[in-house]
């Protein structure tokens, strides 16, 4: 099965306290969990600023072009592969394969740059 992007964030789930947990108990692990959350949200914050550095709209249109070019490289092949009558053949379905596999690469890592920003990780200079 072919996907447009191999990265899908889970299902985001809210909590939702045991209805046997007595009020106390349940702001003692809402606390917890905001706890928890906290401590990833500065891991990742610490982790990707020091990784990535300074990120501008530059970065993103860089990115943007390169995802575009990737796209367009994978479609012309396809309808330069099929423009005569004979079939495809194997060794252009694979190139067909690599040329789609840069491409959903590159638009994952536009997606996942784009929720770093979104999720105050780093922050983008536009």
């Amino acid at each position: 099965m072919s996907t447009l992007s191999s990265y899908r964030r889970p299902v985001q789930d809210h909590f939702e306290p045991e209805s046997d947990l007595n009020p106390q108990a349940q702001r003692r692990l809402r606390g917890h969990l905001e706890q928890i959350d906290y401590t990833t949200y500065a891991s990742n914050k610490g982790v990707i600023s020091a990784k990535l550095g300074p990120v501008d709209a530059q970065c993103f249109q860089r990115l943007a072009v390169a995802t575009a070019e990737a796209r367009a490289c994978w479609v012309a092949a396809g309808l330069e592969f099929t423009q005569h009558a004979h079939a495809v053949s194997p060794e252009q379905i694979a190139r067909l394969a690599a040329l789609k596999s840069a491409f959903v690469e590159l638009a994952d890592v536009y997606e996942g740059l784009r929720r770093i920003v979104e999720r105050g990780y780093l922050t983008a200079a536009v």
